[in-house]
């Protein structure tokens, strides 16, 4: 897997990560969500240098204009539902992708710190051929995203698979790059050293799914 940590170059989006971060910054969820929602452009904007692109002639009041648009026929994944705000930021720079969503969560067992990955929702067009953005703002211990990739080859082999993610724990992002080829690329605004015994990312910046839509009701 090839990583591309946005971190390692001082940009705006580290003023963006530091607010969401940030435990009294964090108490406004609208702001959380439009932090996540400007991290994901960020992120989109950095992989579509990756991306193929052809040459197009653009007609102006003036005259003609060369231009330079990407081909790739695009589908972006989110992860229900932390994932809606990373997709929405996404989308705003990919307006033609199509769209899929599933539900991945975590089932502990028998309340003890040990938990399988739960999918029970998907919906995806087809990804035969296709450019495939894989959306999960947190890569803990990295088991939902490869379950989700797994969940995902019935509807076809992607051309390419792009994972774009905000923080990862480093034992997540060793485990998916264990687990996947050198041909995805993983896009993400920093990788923290710490997964604790619950399976938080540390210092991360805790729920994001929560932190974003309020507290969910535990099964």
């Amino acid at each position: 897997m090839q990583i591309h940590n946005l971190s390692k170059t001082p940009s705006l989006l580290d003023t963006f990560m530091s607010e969401i971060r940030d435990k009294n910054i964090q108490k406004d969820s609208m702001r959380f969500r439009r932090n996540i929602e400007r991290i994901g452009e960020i992120l989109g904007y950095e992989l579509s240098k990756f991306l193929s692109f052809s040459e197009k002639n653009t007609e102006t009041p003036l005259g003609t204009s060369n231009t330079k648009q990407y081909t790739n026929d695009i589908v972006l994944c989110s992860i229900l539902r932390a994932g809606l705000p990373l997709h929405n930021g996404l989308l705003n720079y990919f307006d033609n992708a199509e769209n899929a969503f599933i539900s991945a969560y975590r089932k502990h067992i028998d309340n003890t710190n040990e938990f399988d990955i739960i999918i029970e929702y998907l919906t995806c067009p087809d990804l035969e051929g296709k450019t495939l953005l894989l959306a999960d703002p947190m890569i803990a211990s990295g088991q939902s995203i490869y379950a989700t990739l797994e969940a995902l080859k019935p509807f076809g082999t992607p051309k390419e698979i792009h994972l774009i993610s905000v923080i990862g724990a480093q034992q997540g992002v060793d485990y998916i790059n264990e687990k996947v080829g050198d041909n995805i690329h993983l896009w993400i605004a920093n990788i923290d050293d710490e997964l604790n015994n619950q399976g938080y990312i540390i210092p991360g910046l805790g729920d994001a799914g929560d932190l974003a839509f309020g507290s969910k009701l535990q099964k």
